[in-house]
């Protein structure tokens, strides 16, 4: 393709200087000193290895055709390769017409939208800087998906996070963000590392040799996603080739930093292209996409269209000639596209259909460029010994390196002092909890509270099952019979949170609460329970065997993790005892 770069020869329009004030009449002003760095948005792209890629072949096609694209080459001062500009007009704002309907007058808005994109190549890859909508020119099949997460894990200060947005392996498709002005510790923002993919990171950078830092007055601010980082970076050729440079030689040391390690242990599949066992992942998914009651398949919304879910109006879905409306996209309105193509075909319509998101119901302001339709999917399989997860059109799996840390974690947890005892359950006799909870009870210095609901008119007349067992020292004792999985621990989980909550935000509940314990314990101060709330899981296992990290399985610790991190990030603390036979 050939284009010719637009004239900028013609007249600008004269600036004129505003008038010296009485204080500076006759005195000679400085010139403002401009700034040595621009924030600014870096993408590394994928290319195919020993091939001469023409640099075009990386700008989405929809811009690559339209009459205002303009592609320049570049070689100057040692930066090469091609820059991309677009201006984009509107004669009218969508918008405009609903102003006209609404207020009788004719509303005309226009609007337009600049892009700017330079593709540089280097020794090592090729990377893409953005300006206004460029990101949008970039083809996104070529992203490298694991740029930003990966410099982030080898350059930020652990203490200084202070923005993590993860999505949740599960079937469920969960995202969250955790924010915190002046940042923390990863496990101060309420991370939960365990069974999630962190999409987005947001911290200072330490200790690397940057433009914007090379005067030591200044501090540097990262913001990474999976495929991006944005950062100051140098404005003339020789700063801006030494930043990259700096970029490129993180992104190759071979462990994250101190602190960071957690949100390492998830590992990608995409690395090591297509083997037996990735063929095998995607045949699973493929079966799956065709079977309407198949299980674990969900959507999740891909990271570059998460910021626009709750704005949009309407979703297109694209593939081939067909294309389908909806108001609210469902795994049901994709699979309903790809279910009628033959064995091992419908991942890769999957694939090539595109789901783009709009901000009106007739898909005129679109919120975004269109998205290949597999990033839109999660699915979870099992596969021998470990977990394998899709996410983002790329499996990952979690293996014999997450399990051992997933150990580690629950045998830290485990090993937390209680200050409780409690009777065995023996096997064969009472098998019911309201049983034994009337056995721990007896204790001295123990109270019973199972089936003694906290009842106000927030639960519509039901009520709130603070504890089962209330402990010598206010511990909250809650007691589960359960199997080695998680159905049986999750009904605990849920009691857990939801206690620790509704005491400490319902100043009805927590106001009842408290009389209770003042009426059964007279000479104990009732609000030095809440000052900080100790939460005791009370687990009996099948046959009463010890809990241990190898009596649970792996989800059954991932749950038990995240609800501990919950609670803690909830200013409680969690302790876990083992009821025995």
């Amino acid at each position: 393709m050939s284009a010719c770069p637009r004239d900028r020869t013609s007249p600008r329009p004269a600036h004129r200087r505003p008038p010296a004030s009485s204080q500076t009449q006759g005195a000679t002003l400085s010139p403002k000193k401009s700034p040595l760095t621009r924030k600014t948005s870096l993408y590394r792209l994928r290319t195919p290895e020993g091939i001469a890629l023409d640099l075009h072949a990386l700008v989405d096609e929809r811009y690559r055709d339209r009459g205002d694209f303009t592609a320049t080459p570049v070689d100057h001062a040692g930066v090469k390769g091609l820059l991309v500009t677009d201006s984009l007009a509107r004669d009218s704002t969508e918008w405009s017409g609903v102003l006209s309907d609404l207020t009788g007058i004719d509303v005309r808005v226009a609007s337009r939208t600049a892009s700017g994109l330079l593709l540089v190549r280097t020794q090592r890859a090729v990377y893409a800087v953005t300006y206004g909508m460029g990101h949008h020119m970039i083809d996104p099949l070529r992203l490298d998906l694991g740029f930003g997460l990966q410099f982030a894990l080898r350059s930020l200060d652990q203490h200084s996070i202070s923005l993590v947005r993860r999505h949740f392996m599960d079937a469920r498709g969960r995202t969250d963000e955790n924010s915190a002005t002046r940042g923390g510790e990863l496990r101060d923002l309420g991370t939960e590392w365990i069974g999630s993919i962190v999409s987005k990171i947001t911290g200072t950078a330490v200790d690397l040799p940057l433009t914007h830092v090379s005067d030591g007055r200044h501090t540097l601010r990262v913001s990474c996603t999976d495929s991006s980082i944005t950062l100051p970076l140098g404005r003339t050729p020789q700063q801006f080739l030494g930043d990259l440079r700096v970029i490129e030689d993180t992104c190759d040391r071979p462990a994250p930093l101190p602190g960071l390690e957690s949100l390492a242990r998830v590992r990608s599949l995409r690395r090591r292209g297509r083997t037996t066992l990735v063929r095998g992942l995607d045949s699973q998914l493929d079966q799956r996409l065709g079977d309407p009651h198949a299980s674990g398949l969900t959507l999740s919304p891909p990271s570059e269209c998460a910021p626009h879910t709750a704005d949009a109006r309407a979703v297109r879905l694209m593939y081939g000639s067909r294309t389908i409306q909806v108001d609210d996209l469902d795994i049901d309105d994709v699979r309903r596209l790809v279910r009628d193509r033959s064995e091992e075909h419908r991942l890769r319509a999957l694939k090539d259909m595109r789901i783009q998101l709009f901000a009106d119901a007739e898909c005129t302001d679109p919120l975004g460029a269109p998205v290949p339709g597999h990033r839109w999917i999660t699915a979870e399989v099992r596969s021998g010994a470990a977990y394998h997860f899709y996410w983002q059109g790329s499996w990952y799996e979690v293996g014999a390196e997450f399990l051992q840390a997933l150990r580690d974690d629950v045998t830290e947890l485990l090993s937390r002092p209680s200050g409780v005892v409690l009777p065995h359950w023996p096997v064969g006799e009472r098998t019911d909890e309201a049983w034994f909870n009337e056995q721990a009870a007896k204790q001295p210095g123990y109270d019973l509270f199972d089936r003694k609901t906290v009842r106000t008119g927030t639960f519509r007349g039901g009520g709130l099952e603070i504890c089962d067992v209330l402990g010598p020292e206010g511990q909250l004792i809650m007691v589960k019979k359960a199997d080695k999985g998680t159905s049986g621990l999750s009904h605990l989980f849920t009691q857990a949170r939801a206690a620790v909550e509704t005491l400490r935000y319902d100043s009805e509940v927590r106001e009842k609460f408290l009389a209770r314990v003042a009426e059964l314990r007279p000479n104990q101060p009732p609000e030095e329970i809440l000052a900080t709330p100790t939460v005791v899981l009370a687990i009996r296992l099948k046959y009463g065997v010890p809990l241990t990290a190898d009596s649970l399985f792996a989800f059954a610790q991932v749950a038990l993790l995240q609800t501990a991190v919950a609670l803690q990030g909830m200013g409680a603390r969690v302790r876990i005892i083992t009821i025995r036979a």
